[in-house]
């Protein structure tokens, strides 16, 4: 096992701390690692794509998984894959794809472990129809603070908990997954622009089973009544006859996403409120009116964000900050008010995305709960931006929503609770489990989880 001191921010390169990382390539130095923590206690860590600081352990110790990456069985007559911690999506659909499997939940990277999958409950374009990615786990092996391996199954406290809950219940050591049949490796797809922010919520709410992928970009730059305006992609899986017949003898082969070209390489946010504006307007003009049953490659279609993997290097002072929240059926005048608050403010919004979602999943500590969700990013220097932020906290706090934890970097404490209902009983389950603290993070520490 490998151990150095390193300094790690999340994936928006903010607030940098410096940690004791370890990296086990067998449970037992994965065990060694846990009863060797210090006093500031340790987290697991994957690929770093969490946001902000839920994989960060400043003055304490970091357990990076990655090195434990073996998909270890899969069983084609239950549809299910065991599989280590480390492994991450893109392997997996590497691996399954060809045997006609697919993740049934995927985020819009494929760059995630299975641990950090877990921890942070990822959810998809899919939500509404196939929940969030902890509704399909089986089984998992968790490292507690005590050294132990446990099986955890769902239904129990111990799985609701460490469901969503960023690593803080224990160390994700393996998981066995339920999986999704697929005929072949391209999804159908219908795009349509949307001119303002009430026929985006009415394109995506009129999604029906037939397209259980939905999602749309939205420009956050649009004044007035085109505030809102969006362009919404609706998929599914492409069933066989869907394919030319040309194409047919090679259905199930993985090739990865397509790369953009030109300014699409370049993450609006980072451009300037002027340039970001201009490259908005460029890609909402340029998006079909309508386009209906367009093929398109799994990756492409579900992992848009590996197009360009390494945009967030972009040079830019203090990194960037991604918001995301969620806001119940009845919030969307919320909604509105969010994104005339944004338009009116110029920000330079990046990667904003609008979705729906389905039935909450069981974890207390889980994101994804029945309304709408819209996520953006903006530069963490920009002028204003904390008081606009915490502005945004409160008014969402006030309508019964909530901010997704694994991306957040600044919340205000006091409203958590007021946000995740099932907090205490989460404090209360860490308390019994781990009395001293083992696992901790600068989230948690910031957030009091």
């Amino acid at each position: 096992m490998s151990v150095d001191t390193v300094s790690l921010t999340g994936w928006g390169r903010t607030s940098p701390t410096t940690a004791l990382r370890f990296r086990p390539r067998t449970y037992e130095e994965a065990v060694v690692a846990v009863r060797g923590r210090g006093p500031r206690g340790v987290v697991a860590r994957g690929l770093g794509r969490a946001h902000g600081d839920a994989a960060q352990n400043g003055g304490g110790s970091v357990i990076d998984m990655t090195a434990l990456d073996r998909i270890r069985s899969v069983d084609a007559a239950a549809g299910t894959v065991v599989c280590d911690a480390g492994v991450s999506l893109h392997r997996l659909t590497e691996t399954l794809l060809p045997l006609g499997w697919s993740v049934p939940v995927t985020p819009a990277t494929a760059r995630v472990t299975v641990g950090g999958a877990i921890g942070a409950d990822v959810h998809g374009g899919n939500h509404r129809a196939s929940g969030s990615f902890g509704r399909h786990v089986r089984s998992l092996e968790l490292l507690t603070a005590d050294g132990e391996v446990r099986t955890v199954l769902p239904g129990t406290d111990l799985f609701d908990a460490t469901v969503g809950g960023l690593g803080l219940t224990g160390v994700v050591l393996s998981a066995t997954l339920g999986l999704r049949p697929v005929s072949t490796a391209l999804m159908v797809v219908d795009t349509a622009r949307t001119a303002g922010l009430d026929e985006t919520l009415a394109r995506l709410a009129a999604c029906g089973e037939r397209t259980p992928y939905a999602s749309a970009w939205v420009d956050l730059t649009a004044p007035g009544r085109a505030a809102g305006r969006a362009v919404v992609t609706r998929g599914a899986h492409a069933p066989l006859e869907a394919l030319p017949a040309h194409a047919r003898r090679t259905t199930l082969g993985f090739r990865p996403g397509r790369r953009p070209t030109g300014a699409a390489l370049l993450p609006e946010g980072l451009a300037g409120r002027t340039v970001t504006g201009l490259l908005n307007g460029l890609r909402h003009r340029r998006a079909p009116v309508v386009r209906i049953g367009e093929l398109q490659r799994i990756s492409t279609f579900l992992h848009p964000l590996d197009a360009a993997p390494r945009w967030n290097r972009v040079p830019r002072r203090g990194g960037f900050l991604q918001y995301q929240f969620a806001v119940g059926q009845d919030g969307e005048e919320t909604l509105h008010r969010v994104v005339r608050r944004l338009t009116l403010r110029r920000c330079p919004a990046f990667h904003a995305v609008l979705e729906r979602f389905g039935d909450a999943g069981p974890g207390w500590l889980s994101f994804p709960t029945p309304g709408w969700t819209l996520s953006f990013g903006l530069p963490a220097g920009l002028p204003g931006l904390p008081r606009l932020l915490d502005r945004l906290d409160e008014e969402v706090a006030a309508a019964g929503g909530r901010v997704c934890l694994a991306k957040d970097a600044r919340l205000r404490p006091e409203l958590v609770e007021a946000m995740y209902p099932r907090l205490a009983d989460f404090r209360a389950l860490r308390g019994q489990l781990d009395p001293t603290g083992a696992f901790r993070s600068d989230l948690a520490r910031r957030l009091a989880l």
